[in-house]
């Protein structure tokens, strides 16, 4: 099965999980724990697109999360020293690292699909 010439806004379906083959499936499945590791389909529900291609090949997918919670760290960090200013260093990096915490779970997901997009093979 080839890759079919994606519709929609890239963002948009990256962002919403959608298989980057139809663009109308679910990548991960539904889950509304905190605390459980996402689970990703091992195949696309609607077009039977391939999601898990061979061990390691989402390592290149952390390189992404790590930017993602770099550019969510740098964010946090301006937001609070600009508009708190009286906040001690200890505070703000306090705030820095919730906030990456509180995003790892989404970046995991959208790591793994960003990479999937990129490499679509």
């Amino acid at each position: 099965m080839g890759v079919q010439k994606r519709d929609g806004n890239f963002i948009v379906n990256v962002f919403n999980e959608k298989c980057p083959n139809c663009i109308k499936g679910q990548v991960f499945e539904k889950d509304k724990r905190i605390f459980k590791i996402p689970v990703m389909f091992s195949k696309c529900s609607v077009c039977y697109y391939k999601f898990e291609r061979e061990p390691g090949y989402f390592i290149g997918a952390m390189y992404i999360s790590y930017g993602f919670a770099v550019l969510q760290g740098l964010i946090t960090f301006l937001v609070t020293f600009y508009l708190f200013p009286s906040l001690s260093i200890e505070w703000i990096s306090f705030f820095v690292i919730l906030a990456i915490i509180l995003c790892s779970k989404k970046n995991y997901k959208w790591s793994r699909i960003l990479y999937i997009y990129i490499f679509p093979w």
